[in-house]
């Protein structure tokens, strides 16, 4: 339990506004124009707009870049949050400029920020996102008896009501043919609290965002009931700005944009590297930061407010009604990509048209000798000791790979064979398939539930433990 507790606590960082700045934009010395930038640390789909982009000084870097333009200076105010609410509270109440959040937090930031034509804010770009709903997921611990979600039945749930993690709960309950008002107590508690409510017995599940889910089952406190990628819904973080502020201060947004565009190119170009920096920042496990963030990582990083993203919003927005956290909301005034397409270059539109990570595994896989090409197929392992991961071209060349390392390696990433989400091969749930193309013939799934339904619809298919899956590849 001291493990979960010592991460609970890194969770409490809070960065005093400078004495003399109470109004976000207003200069503390008479000198230099503040900026207060509230991000999320531990939420770490949002690193190009808080902890990765803070780390190596981007923003900083942009404003001296402005104000040799303009003949200003610049101070920024980096305040870290648990959540998107208080980001939100303290925009509403100018406090904060720029913020990062995710999905729900960020309609409901828009819901709030239009009731007073003073608050209004803006979306203006994304961090990170997965397609299929993958940042989000439900677990269990370890022994439990519960193999699905129609096990909940009578017992209680740990969520964050109204955040995208509950989100999920509701819906995958609901398709699994689970009521989630009547079928099972959903508790309403903040990440770390579900975290070690999950460990002490006190909930029979946990259903969050990222990283709390990968981080639990790495150190081996729990194991994945829920795959967030089978439910199929869009989940996306994102970069919001006060209205008000981007409108005096349009250059500094603009400038913060760039610094996006800095980290995430950065992270593209470099993924090991830069899941070391926010592991290092953050207290997080690195193997567990580059599940999310590396190469074919679970989220992908792309600035552009993609139509699908948008309309994932859109369809966000009953359910926040239902559960009486939004009440009216309008989603056209909220996004705004004139900024980004301002500082963006002429591939705007493209990238928006597009949904492929731009951080793809890539290489040759020398343990099946040949070149990884296949995205939904390609692995990752990464040696015991290894200053770098080794490309393998599927989740078979990658248990080869361990087997002739003649050590556990450090972390071996596979995509789930269904809904294509990365996951730990040695929290994966193994399938043998002998009808399957030679070389795909061991599929991983990262839940049990989506390898039963492969094992139903494919007759002779059939579970193998992970040591057994190395020694047969």
């Amino acid at each position: 339990m001291h493990r979960v507790r010592a991460f609970a606590s890194l969770t409490a960082v809070l960065l005093v506004v400078p004495a003399g700045c109470s109004v976000a934009g207003a200069t503390a010395d008479g000198a230099a124009e503040q900026v207060v930038v509230g991000y999320q640390s531990k939420t770490i789909n949002t690193v190009t707009a808080g902890t990765l982009l803070r780390a190596q000084g981007y923003f900083e870097k942009r404003l001296e870049d402005l104000g040799r333009e303009t003949g200003k200076r610049y101070a920024v105010t980096w305040q870290d949050y648990d959540t998107g609410a208080p980001i939100t509270a303290q925009m509403m109440a100018g406090k904060i400029d720029i913020g990062s959040m995710g999905d729900y937090p960020l309609l409901i930031n828009a819901a709030r920020g239009q009731q007073n034509a003073q608050t209004h804010t803006k979306l203006v770009a994304v961090t990170g996102y997965n397609v299929r709903g993958a940042l989000n997921s439900v677990v269990v611990a370890p022994g439990s008896p519960v193999r699905s979600l129609a096990d909940l039945k009578g017992r209680t749930v740990s969520t964050s009501v109204g955040s995208a993690g509950h989100g999920l709960l509701v819906q995958a309950a609901r398709k699994a043919g689970v009521d989630p008002e009547r079928d099972f107590k959903t508790e309403n508690q903040q990440p770390q609290v579900g975290a070690s409510a999950l460990e002490s017995g006190a909930v029979a599940a946990l259903s969050q965002f990222v990283a709390w889910p990968g981080l639990l089952v790495h150190r081996g406190q729990a194991r994945l009931l829920y795959d967030g990628g089978a439910l199929g819904v869009p989940t996306l973080h994102g970069t919001v700005v006060r209205e008000r502020f981007a409108t005096d201060h349009g250059d500094v947004v603009r400038a913060f944009l760039r610094a996006q565009l800095d980290a995430t190119k950065y992270l593209h170009e470099q993924p090991l590297a830069a899941a070391r920096i926010v592991a290092e920042a953050t207290g997080l496990p690195p193997e567990v930061v580059y599940l999310y963030n590396g190469a074919n990582g679970v989220a992908t990083f792309d600035l552009t407010l993609k139509p699908v993203l948008r309309a994932a919003l859109e369809q966000d927005i009953p359910f926040l009604t239902s559960i009486g956290v939004l009440q009216k909301v309008d989603l056209a005034a909220f996004v705004d990509d004139s900024h980004l397409r301002a500082v963006y270059g002429a591939d705007l539109d493209r990238d928006t048209a597009s949904t492929v990570n731009p951080a793809a595994i890539t290489g040759t896989d020398k343990a099946c000798g040949r070149p990884v090409t296949d995205p939904a197929l390609a692995s990752e392992v990464w040696p015991a000791g290894g200053e770098a991961t080794q490309p393998a071209a599927t989740p078979t060349c990658a248990l080869r790979a361990v087997r002739a390392l003649g050590a556990a390696p450090r972390a071996v990433y596979v995509p789930d064979a269904t809904t294509g989400t990365r996951w730990f091969a040695d929290k994966s749930v193994w399938v043998r398939d002998p009808k399957a193309p030679e070389g795909e013939r061991l599929k991983p799934f990262a839940a049990p539930s989506t390898a039963a339904s492969y094992v139903d619809s494919h007759p002779g298919a059939a579970v193998v433990p992970y040591d057994e899956a190395v020694r047969s590849a």
